[in-house]
């Protein structure tokens, strides 16, 4: 089928933003050109691609298939043009890369201090989501690699995956709340019996943890969940119960201390996951050159 590539990069910006305006802003053309071009697209496809009202743009069942595939096409043209652009000493282009809020905030800034120091000329976008979240930024091209933690069940066998750091996860409490935990060693049945904090079901965290307690029989139900480990912390140093976080952001103990448990719990990793199928750009090797 003969259709414009402008034709799919006008439904892709009116898809992302599910706008017209903003859209016809992000192309720099008029609003009547960005709803001329889709009334074409969805001429010669044969389908409504958009559901119109005076309030909002949604898209139609046939137009999410569509931005699916169209989606990372975009971007591995974008990312295309932005590599052929880089000059070979790296004094611009761009460095993409997703990682959660955590692993940014406790392991990455300094590597990305010393990367903008280096390279000043490059421009760092970095785009926060969970671990499985940034698995589909990288699938749809719109980061060049991720750091994440591992084992990652969402991360496809084309991906190539560096590991960087190895950390343990420790269970967490406040002395002053559970003084009994303080000087002996307890089974995880018996941390059971605790009210137990840990990252939500959509994190790989929680995915390890209730796979860790499904491997002693044990039914894992916890008392809060949530999206942030620094916020676990806190709700932990106030005493709301035992937060389940990863050993490298836990900078300041103060009244907290680890809950020494009898099973062996597993050491995970800090891994760099880039598309093992496409050209890693200039400026995203000399980044995961720093971890070599």
């Amino acid at each position: 089928m003969d259709i414009n590539y402008e034709l799919y990069r006008v439904f892709y910006h009116v898809a992302a933003s599910l706008s017209f305006s903003e859209a016809s802003k992000q192309l720099f053309i008029s609003q009547s050109a960005v709803s001329q071009s889709i009334k074409v697209l969805e001429k010669k496809l044969g389908i409504t691609l958009f559901i119109r009202s005076t309030k909002k743009v949604q898209l139609t069942p046939e137009g999410e298939i569509l931005l699916r595939y169209v989606e990372p096409a975009v971007n591995l043209i974008q990312r295309g043009e932005a590599q052929v652009m880089e000059s070979s000493t790296l004094g611009g282009g761009q460095l993409r890369i997703g990682a959660s809020d955590t692993i940014c905030r406790y392991f990455l800034v300094p590597y990305l201090n010393r990367f903008h120091k280096e390279y000043p000329g490059v421009h760092i976008k970095v785009t926060n989501q969970t671990s499985t979240r940034c698995v589909d930024l990288l699938e749809s091209g719109q980061v060049d690699l991720i750091v994440t933690n591992y084992p990652n069940s969402h991360l496809p066998d084309r991906m190539n995956v560096i590991p960087i750091h190895t950390f343990q996860d420790v269970f967490i409490a406040n002395r002053e709340y559970y003084p009994e935990l303080t000087e002996r060693t307890i089974s995880l049945k018996e941390l059971l019996q605790h009210p137990i904090l840990m990252l939500d079901r959509k994190s790989t965290t929680s995915e390890f943890l209730h796979h860790l307690f499904q491997q002693h029989q044990l039914d894992l139900v916890p008392e809060i969940e949530l999206g942030s480990n620094d916020l676990l912390i806190d709700l932990a140093n106030i005493g709301l119960g035992v937060a389940f976080v990863p050993d490298y952001c836990l900078t300041e103990p103060g009244n907290l201390f680890q809950v020494q448990i009898e099973e062996a719990l597993p050491t995970r990793e800090l891994v760099i996951a880039h598309n093992a199928h496409l050209p890693v750009p200039q400026a995203a090797r000399a980044f995961i050159q720093f971890f070599a």
